[in-house]
């Protein structure tokens, strides 16, 4: 399979519409960074993706992509189809994707500033995500340009929760309940900068908010009254001493406490925020019972009224591609044919979600530098990007010629997971 899979990169490499794609790609990159800087412009904090999507509906029109919609999640959603014609209702579908929004709060200042001396882009987001929104802008640009048509639709989506409490909503819609469910083959993620990076190794996580409540009081009229801040500090000692795996490596955070009111008063209530990682679900499930049973038991032999909740705030499944997908030994050798040497990583993305149902996936980096992810000082240097590019259409190019292919099975699994899944 692996020399089929060359040889058709090779053949799509020649072929007059792609140079053509390739060309609009190199002659219109001052294009493509004012799509970016646009983008950083509009803000899009955490379930307040709204305008940023509305945006993209009016760029997917400007492109002449076809039925541009929302949907009922807040995905901005565009076709590319075969001929230009509808989709059939069980016709394979290739996602492309970027995600719209970031991890900074209603408020946060987004005008980003250009370096006078270098081509780099200061922003809240700029490198996460909108290096991967201008991507998705500058591919469906040169497809249309070259007036490619793809044997199989290209579903292009702007798509909302891919950060943080979003607990990828998003793909969970699109993949679940979504009206493409069932029949995405293949899903290509657009991540950031870099361009030989691609994640294929899903990191999966569970979040937790755990919350001890008392009926609180004075410090001195009311002691011996259950003391939540007491409590909590007593489970998040033991939780500490939980024995986590190192291969694959398992990790525990606990990224937030809060309570209380006073230094001369016991707290109503105690909250904590924890976190546990892996790329082994079962790892993850394991430590997540101890920290359970912990908590029960340090609740359960106070004297007087203490009550505990425990709500689950993130569920990241975790997932690997394996090592015989066609799409992995498809971006391989769209990697040989560019001369780039594939640098496989472990990342928690909106890849985690397709995998987990057995549909080939992955997260991949749209060329420039990037640094300071994810704080006030985050830039982007879009210089030399259109390697990435050029990868990542032949790669989606392949990935609709193997739609049928991937299709059968992924599609199958898709539409047992979404049977069997919870809105």
């Amino acid at each position: 399979m692996s020399a089929t899979i060359h040889q058709r990169v090779t053949r799509l490499a020649t072929l007059t519409a792609v140079h053509r794609a390739f060309y609009w790609l190199h002659l219109h990159q001052p294009q493509i960074r004012r799509w970016l800087l646009d983008t950083v412009s509009i803000p899009a904090p955490p379930f307040g993706e709204q305008e940023r999507a509305t945006a993209f509906l009016d760029r997917f029109r400007e492109l002449g992509l076809t039925n541009v919609h929302l949907d009922e999640e807040g995905n901005a959603l565009a076709e590319l189809a075969p001929d230009g014609e509808p989709m059939e209702e069980h016709s394979p579908v290739v996602l492309l994707s970027a995600h719209l929004d970031t991890v900074f709060p209603a408020g946060t200042l987004c005008d980003p500033v250009e370096d006078e001396e270098s081509s780099r882009i200061y922003g809240p987001g700029v490198c996460d995500n909108a290096a991967g929104l201008s991507a998705l802008l500058a591919l469906a640009a040169a497809l249309r340009f070259a007036r490619i048509n793809p044997p199989a639709t290209i579903l292009f989506a702007a798509n909302v929760g891919e950060e943080g409490e979003g607990d990828l909503r998003g793909m969970r819609y699109l993949f679940t309940r979504g009206s493409y469910r069932g029949r995405i083959a293949a899903a290509i993620a657009l991540e950031g900068s870099g361009t030989s990076t691609v994640v294929t190794k899903g990191l999966g996580s569970l979040r937790y908010r755990v919350t001890i409540n008392g009926p609180g009081g004075h410090s001195w009229s009311d002691a011996g009254a259950p003391n939540p801040i007491l409590l909590l500090s007593r489970a998040l000692a033991s939780i500490a001493e939980i024995p986590l795996s190192r291969s694959p490596l398992t990790t525990l955070n606990v990224g937030h406490i809060s309570g209380g009111t006073s230094v001369n008063s016991i707290p109503a209530s105690a909250t904590a925020l924890i976190e546990l990682r892996s790329t082994y679900a079962a790892h993850m499930h394991e430590a997540a019972h101890e920290i359970r049973r912990i908590l029960h038991e340090t609740v359960a032999p106070v004297i007087g009224p203490a009550s505990l909740t425990i709500d689950i705030i993130g569920d990241r499944p975790a997932a690997v591609l394996p090592e015989g997908s066609a799409l992995l030994s498809t971006l391989r050798a769209v990697d040989r044919h560019l001369r780039l040497h594939t640098e496989q990583r472990i990342g928690s993305t909106d890849a985690n979600l397709p995998l987990s149902l057995g549909i080939p996936a992955l997260a991949i980096g749209t060329g420039g530098n990037g640094g300071s992810i994810h704080t006030l000082d985050e830039w982007y240097d879009p210089a030399g990007r259109e390697t990435a590019l050029r990868r990542i259409l032949l790669l989606l190019l392949a990935a609709t010629q193997i739609a049928t292919e991937l299709g059968e099975e992924a599609s199958s699994a898709a539409r047992t997971a979404a049977v069997h899944s919870t809105p």
